[in-house]
């Protein structure tokens, strides 16, 4: 399956024959370039005119039906350098004419010199070479371009690469190179002991599972613990994508699923690593159009290939999927990916191993905890974590630092979650305090929901497409939310709009994504969560939500009415209680807009000591960074 390179001189030798071929097709003489075309009454006026340079030379041309009267002929314009000048012309004769235009320059005492063209490549040999090369452009065409190298015969052959080998060269990715997903790595290491002492499980009449299938969100390290279950096995590790297998000719994607099994079972034992799964394991659907159908062979060649009537010991397939509710269930039985392991967001034990792996090729400052950074950084993927601490990097660089500093990685950290700042963009004063008391009203009502995240920060510097945001991280890694938290949460989305007509005496498009985030939190409440006392324990999917699951029936109209007033019930009366509590405390929300107004930036430890002096470690615990979890 590894791909082997061409032949340099092989392919210089076709574009060689193409070439030629098609410079066969033009048999000019060079003497009749650029030539003046003349009739033949134009050519006996200049002749009459004595423009015409003798002697007069006629090609006889055997091969075509015209013969040409040509020469050289005078100018009526002198050179650049006021000399004469000359240009070549040439005459079309008809079949018949020759002898009259013969007697005719005799007649006038001009002397003819006859001489025959000839081509000097004969006819035949100017077809084979236009044959030879076409022959050469349709092998350039079809055997090295169609089918990513292999040739038209080869466009069923697999794509895996072979990555991680023996023999590769390269370092090989182990267990030590994962970090935060430990459970993962335990439940893998069972692969690895298979396929370092294969014996030992034989004695006992073990058996393997034949696929492994890794499901968790993107950028989670599935990939990579493929990787290193190649490396901690060390034996050959073949790598290819769904997306692969997809070809616009019928069956290509079954051929190239049969190749590659069958190029892996030489090179048992060994793993084959299919990412991204779902786009060839899709369930089957007998309603589905022709191509649909067509588009099931690599399916069922794959499960054929897994457990079918052929031998497929040593073969390990480990595939990787952020979809598994699409996958086929003839996919997911027993004998073929009969395991499943769970690649989850990491902890924040995790999120520390991570910080601390990808770290290393990175120069800190001296104040720099990354123990901090991984408590700030509930919900991030692995990936996330790299990009973070690359993002750091390169601030520090362009800051001209000597390290990362704690400032850069929470100023990095605040970018991947909510945008780069946008000191530049230009907005008025109005504006400015429009944004200040739409943010206030948030960050109070933050401050006095006790259900709620804590306040992470409040700024009136535009982020992405916010001209202010207030954020807010959660003080440990949320597995669960429970109702009340949504009820704040619906409260915390009505305090920018309330703020702005309470202090601006009208309202503003700045509370848009507010009214999208609270119906959207109300809906699902409603439909999904079952957290209304009028519906109870009932789930609801709106008629046109699309879910690769399967759906429940849809909703009554009566019901969508119900669901509608339910809705707007809970976005009213958290809208009531978010007006209540603004009201109440008026003059906090003042104190932090003008606060605002003149910083543009407050930390949330800092909104809590200046507009609640007298809280006491007795209130609400801790807020944004200043929390216990630090």
């Amino acid at each position: 399956m590894e791909k082997k390179s061409a032949n340099p001189l092989r392919s210089w030798l076709v574009i060689a024959l193409i070439v030629l071929a098609f410079l066969s097709l033009y048999r000019l003489n060079p003497n009749e370039a650029k030539v003046a075309e003349l009739t033949r009454i134009e050519f006996f006026k200049a002749l009459d005119e004595g423009r015409i340079v003798e002697p007069v030379i006629r090609f006889l041309d055997r091969d075509e039906l015209t013969t040409f009267l040509t020469g050289e002929m005078r100018a009526e314009q002198p050179g650049e350098d006021g000399g004469e000048a000359r240009a070549r012309y040439r005459v079309p004769l008809i079949p018949g004419e020759n002898e009259k235009i013969m007697e005719d320059l005799f007649a006038r005492n001009v002397k003819v010199l006859v001489k025959e063209k000839k081509n000097p490549i004969s006819p035949f040999v100017v077809q084979t070479l236009f044959f030879v090369g076409m022959l050469a452009l349709m092998y350039w065409l079809f055997a090295r371009r169609v089918g990513g190298g292999d040739g038209v015969f080869g466009v069923g052959k697999s794509r895996a690469r072979l990555v991680n080998g023996n023999n590769d060269g390269k370092r090989k990715v182990t267990f030590a190179d994962v970090a935060g997903i430990d459970e993962a790595k335990e439940e893998v290491q069972e692969v690895v002991e298979f396929l370092k002492h294969p014996d030992d499980f034989r004695k006992l009449g073990g058996k393997i599972p034949k696929g492994v299938l890794l499901v968790g969100p993107p950028g989670t390290g599935k990939t990579l613990l493929a990787k290193a279950i190649a490396g901690e096995a060390e034996v050959p590790f073949f790598a290819i994508s769904g997306s692969d297998f997809e070809e616009m000719f019928v069956g290509v994607g079954a051929s190239r699923m049969r190749d590659m099994f069958a190029e892996a079972k030489k090179k048992a034992p060994c793993i084959v690593f299919i990412d991204e799964i779902d786009s060839i394991g899709q369930k089957r659907n007998t309603a589905a159009l022709p191509g649909g159908r067509y588009n099931e062979q690599t399916l069922n060649t794959m499960l054929v290939e897994m457990d079918g009537f052929a031998d497929n010991e040593g073969v390990i397939v480990i595939a990787a999927t952020n979809r598994p509710d699409t996958l086929d269930a003839a996919l997911l039985r027993p004998g073929r990916f009969d395991r499943q392991v769970h690649v989850e967001l990491p902890t924040l034990k995790g999120r520390e191993q991570i910080l601390a792996l990808h770290g290393k090729r990175i120069k800190f400052g001296p104040d720099a905890d990354l123990g901090r950074v991984a408590r700030g950084t509930p919900g991030f993927s692995g990936a996330d974590l790299a990009n973070l601490l690359n993002e750091a990097a390169l601030m520090a660089t362009r800051k001209k630092l000597d390290g990362v500093d704690m400032k850069t990685l929470e100023e990095a950290r605040d970018k991947v979650l909510w945008g780069r700042e946008r000191k530049s963009a230009g907005y008025s004063q109005k504006d400015r305090e429009i944004t200040a008391w739409h943010e206030a009203g948030h960050a109070i009502l933050q401050l006095l929901s006790k259900n709620a995240d804590p306040l992470h920060k409040v700024t009136i510097i535009p982020r992405g497409r916010a001209l202010g945001v207030t954020m807010s991280l959660p003080e440990r890694d949320v597995l669960n939310r429970s109702r009340s938290y949504f009820l704040d949460e619906l409260v915390i989305c009505c305090g920018g709009r309330i703020a702005e007509k309470m202090f601006t005496g009208d309202i503003s498009t700045g509370a848009a994504q507010d009214i999208r985030q609270a119906t959207e939190i109300a809906r699902q409440m409603v439909c999904v969560y079952g957290m209304c006392d009028r519906f109870g324990f009932q789930s609801f999917v709106e008629p046109t939500q699309f879910s690769a699951a399967e759906l429940p029936p849809a909703m009554s109209d009566e019901t969508a009415r119900a669901v509608d007033a339910e809705v707007s019930r809970l976005v009213g009366e958290a809208y009531a209680k978010a007006e209540r509590l603004i009201a109440e405390n008026r003059g906090r929300v003042e104190l932090l807009a003008k606060t605002l107004l003149e910083r543009e930036t407050i930390d949330g430890r800092e909104v809590e000591s200046l507009v609640f002096p007298e809280k006491t470690d007795a209130g609400k615990p801790g807020v944004g960074e200043g929390s216990p979890a630090q």
